[in-house]
């Protein structure tokens, strides 16, 4: 079988939908070895080398984009809608996947479409702009039409047939996984290094993620703010790269800790590498993700699988991903929050969590959704593995 992936994301590999790409191209050949992989990706986006050291089953297929990268977002809709049909039908590919939100309206063979989120759609402070809410119209029409749908949250699934009223028969399942790299550090030496890198205090909580206001990240520092200012209780570090100015739609969390008198408490890391969150993880005493709506939730995954305890929000897919691995609050209980910097302050506790939560992130493998996968292909083409 000839499978073309739509490969936009490439060279994004810090966006959650590029890190999937990447992951679901890293393991697709260990799958199906005998199957056809033909990465369709921008020719000017070409990252030397190109993929396929990866597996001989796996090849770049650069296409030509219409409109330069001047124009981002026109850009990106006729690779999808125009580039994208046309290479697949140049190289006759049995199957079309589109790891994204972003699937064409037409296709010349079946189309399969993974659905991370249903954000643009759902909250209304993410398409006020009028190009954006046609261009969600557009997906979610494109969406209807696809062969099969992966949702990669049951809490996804939901709203994809719920609001784009596509049957349930259609739409698979299929979860997420940390990065292989995700593991407990150990190492002294490389541990002091991503310290130092980063100024991190020698007790802390963690968040890592964004600042929009889906976020929540004023809840937890209201909640931080409630609890006893003592040298002995864990300062709060706020990693992720900041907004360049305060909005309502993206919250300068800066702004609120001064408000709160939390500018000797809370500690802002910036962007984060990659490469140093499993150290990062590992250093911090807790991870705090009290986000409102995910269509996954990788931050608290990662930890987890880092040996990092999690508290994270109970709404939409996040207990999905933490089970009973962590603990589960509201997303606006300022109290439930702070509760959970109590306990979580406390080294048997943290023992415990930390025990459960690499229990639980132990349920989720790369190679299983890839396979999974893999036999999405296979239904939707009438083939057998």
């Amino acid at each position: 079988m000839r499978l073309a992936l739509n490969a936009w994301f490439w060279d994004q590999p810090t966006v959650g939908s590029g890190q999937y790409l990447r992951h679901l191209a890293g393991h697709l050949p260990l799958a199906a070895p005998t199957y056809a992989y033909y990465l369709v990706g921008p020719a000017d986006a070409l990252p030397h080398p190109g993929p396929q050291a990866q597996g001989t089953t796996l090849t770049w297929h650069p296409a030509s984009p219409l409109f330069g990268k001047e124009r981002p977002r026109l850009r990106k809709l006729a690779f999808e809608q125009l580039v994208f049909p046309r290479a697949c039908r140049a190289l006759k590919a049995d199957v079309a996947h589109v790891p994204h939100w972003g699937p064409p309206l037409f296709s010349p063979c079946p189309l399969v479409v993974t659905i991370h989120d249903l954000i643009p759609l759902l909250l209304p402070a993410y398409r006020s702009k009028w190009t954006m809410r046609w261009y969600v119209r557009l997906v979610g029409l494109a969406a209807r039409r696809a062969a099969a749908v992966i949702a990669v949250s049951r809490a996804t699934a939901q709203d994809v047939a719920r609001h784009l009223h596509i049957p349930p028969e259609r739409i698979r399942v299929i979860y997420e996984a940390a990065p292989p790299d995700c593991r407990p550090v150990a190492d002294p030496a490389v541990l002091a290094i991503v310290r130092r890198k980063y100024a991190l205090p020698d007790r802390f909580f963690l968040y890592i993620g964004g600042f929009d206001v889906r976020k929540n990240v004023a809840t937890l520092l209201a909640a931080y703010a409630a609890l006893p200012r003592t040298e002995a209780f864990p300062a709060l570090v706020v990693a992720g790269r900041l907004p360049e100015t305060d909005s309502p739609f993206m919250p300068d969390p800066r702004a609120q800790a001064a408000r709160l008198g939390l500018a000797d408490r809370v500690h802002f890391a910036g962007a984060i590498d990659e490469a140093d969150k499993p150290a990062l993880y590992s250093l911090a005493m807790a991870l705090f993700y009290p986000s409102r709506y995910e269509g996954f939730g990788l931050p608290p995954l990662e930890a987890m699988a880092c040996g990092c305890p999690v508290a994270a929000s109970d709404a939409t897919s996040l207990p999905e991903v933490v089970g009973e691995g962590g603990i589960l609050v509201g997303p606006e209980d300022e109290g439930g929050w702070a509760e959970a910097m109590r306990r979580l302050a406390d080294e048997a506790e943290r023992k415990r969590w930390q025990e459960r939560g690499l229990a639980q992130a132990a349920r989720f493998s790369w190679l299983c959704a890839v396979q999974e996968t893999v036999e999405v292909y296979a239904r939707v083409a009438g083939r057998r593995l």
